[in-house]
């Protein structure tokens, strides 16, 4: 007769093996550094900036420095 086995513990190691796959998967697929990170973000500020600095006048005016202090 051969020899006796958890069946459970194969179960839970397949699951575990599977856990690992998805999780080397999705490093390589979402993970960036942080210098990636930080051009993103640096991108992004100055296309913002560059947009807001072709936006036409037209809307209500900026508030002044003047607007808080009680007259």
């Amino acid at each position: 007769m051969g020899e006796v086995v958890n069946l459970n513990r194969f179960r839970k190691q397949a699951a575990r093996e599977e856990a690992e796959a998805r999780a080397a998967e999705n490093r390589t697929r979402f993970g960036r550094t942080g210098a990636e990170k930080a051009r993103d973000a640096t991108d992004r500020e100055r296309s913002q900036r560059e947009i807001d600095g072709k936006k036409l006048g037209g809307g209500p005016p900026a508030p002044t420095a003047d607007a808080d202090k009680p007259e």
